[in-house]
């Protein structure tokens, strides 16, 4: 009997877990980052989007001959749209100006159909999110296509809980914290809920921009760190997720994007420079002989046309 056919959809996932060399201080805990550029399109969405689409699949949400809807700052959509390729499913997405041309010009070589909204001077704001998700809705509302809707779909949890188990087992059980900056929230979730139940000690730490600082009670603002920030309180917060949010500067995390970079030869973009400088912040506070994990998001190669 034959094994069924493999697909690149097989190769999302298993991901390298490396240390930093040279950023971390002698003084600190080590910190190690899971290296989600190594999935198919270059980012730890193609988890989500699998997931998402599997489930919708499963329960007949999505059927043969369907097609599939979202608003995206990009990476999602990108995702999306790699796994709508190998399915089949046509895919509309609702895009801005305000994230990086690669990702836009990305998808559509996927063959998504992309409606692109206008931004305020290429900025994330609470409004741009909101006219994305009333545009997708109406899209889906036309087309009778499965809307994804990433905000308020828990599918994506169990694809989170699995990277959670990859990094218990690299890291053999030996880690101390775990840092991830918020978009959905689904993964801070889904990795730090599952990484509690193996150590209930492990410290959990979320971040934001510290333009817009909501989830910490602070005021709504507009920043330029791709895919985190959403302006508001997302539905799939829970305030319990997390012993401390950390505010990161938009300024903070491109300076730290090009020190992985050119330190570390390591290429990511600015929500993994934003995830660099909390764990820098936890590492120092915990101390020597600790371990902090967090997650290189996605390649910098994503971002070229914006540094």
């Amino acid at each position: 009997m034959n094994a069924p056919q493999r697909t690149i959809l097989d190769l999302i996932g298993g991901t390298s877990l490396l240390p930093l060399r040279r950023i971390a201080p002698a003084t600190s805990g080590r910190i190690l980052l899971k290296l989600e550029s190594e999935n198919p399109t270059g980012s730890m969405k193609d988890r989500m989007a699998l997931a998402m689409v599997a489930a919708a699949e499963a329960d007949g949400r999505l059927k043969p001959g369907g097609s599939v809807v979202e608003y995206t700052g990009g990476s999602t959509g990108v995702s999306l749209a790699l796994v709508c390729a190998v399915k089949g499913y046509p895919l509309h997405v609702v895009t801005s100006d305000a994230f990086a041309r690669e990702k836009l010009e990305h998808m559509r070589a996927l063959g998504a159909q992309l409606q692109v909204v206008p931004s305020e001077d290429g900025r994330m704001t609470e409004k741009l999110t909101r006219d994305m998700i009333a545009a997708a809705g109406v899209i889906a509302r036309e087309t009778g296509s499965f809307w994804t809707d990433q905000m308020n779909n828990q599918d994506q949890l169990a694809a989170y809980r699995d990277m959670a188990e990859e990094i218990w087992h690299q890291t053999e059980g030996r880690i101390d914290g775990f840092v991830q900056s918020v978009g959905t929230a689904a993964s801070l979730r889904g990795i730090g809920e599952a990484l509690r139940q193996r150590n209930g000690r492990i410290r959990i730490v979320a971040v934001e921009p510290a333009e817009s600082p909501v989830l910490s009670g602070g005021k709504t603002g507009a920043h330029k760190i791709d895919g985190i920030g959403a302006g508001y309180v997302v539905p799939l917060w829970r305030a319990e997720a997390a012993d401390r949010i950390e505010r990161v500067s938009t300024e903070e995390a491109a300076a730290m994007a090009q020190r992985l970079a050119r330190e570390e030869g390591l290429f990511g973009g600015t929500s993994t420079g934003a995830n660099v400088v909390a764990a820098l912040r936890l590492a120092e506070q915990l101390g020597p002989e600790t371990t902090v994990v967090t997650v290189m998001c996605d390649t910098g190669m994503k971002y070229l046309s914006r540094r």
